[in-house]
């Protein structure tokens, strides 16, 4: 979710909280996932002109450290809510699964709505507590606990990335 060179690149804004642990993270997901023959997907924000995650802005792109296979498909969305797409909903049904993991950016924004739109979709959301965040100020590990709290509190499962990438499902 959102995990663009804006978000770590420090050029226009701060990097998230815990860049670095975040994209570590990530990446171990993301070689489960694949490992595993579970569907990778990346979700992409298209901000207005003359932000820095609007297309074709220097921090449009997804982050190229965590490696995007050529056959992962990129969904954009122009609001918070990932599910608002229509690509995506139906890449989630031809995989023929009814559960997706989330992971990325923002936590108290689009990170949120998105496990809200997933629910609302009748979805199973597996949340990785360790695996989203938001901007890097002294609050973030609070905003991220509390929304890790919200989201089992709504009924995503919550598991760490080790748990995750542990299970082997």
């Amino acid at each position: 979710m959102d995990l663009q060179t804006g978000m770590f690149d420090g050029r226009v804004a701060p990097p998230l909280h815990d860049a670095e642990g975040l994209v570590a993270r990530a990446r171990k997901i993301l070689s489960w996932a694949r490992r595993s023959g579970h569907g990778v997907a990346f979700v992409q924000q298209n901000s207005p002109p003359g932000d820095q995650l609007a297309p074709g802005a220097a921090g449009w792109a997804i982050w190229p450290a965590l490696g995007q296979g050529a056959d992962e498909p990129t969904f954009g969305k122009t609001v918070e809510n990932a599910f608002t797409s229509e690509e995506l909903r139906g890449w989630v049904t031809a995989l023929g699964t009814d559960e997706v993991i989330v992971i990325g950016a923002a936590t108290n924004h689009c990170v949120t709505s998105t496990v809200e739109g997933a629910l609302a979709e009748g979805l199973k959301v597996t949340v990785v507590s360790d695996a989203h965040s938001t901007g890097s100020r002294p609050g973030a590990p609070g905003i991220i606990a509390a929304h890790n709290a919200a989201f089992a509190a709504a009924g995503a499962r919550l598991v760490t990335t080790d748990e995750l990438t542990a299970a082997g499902t």
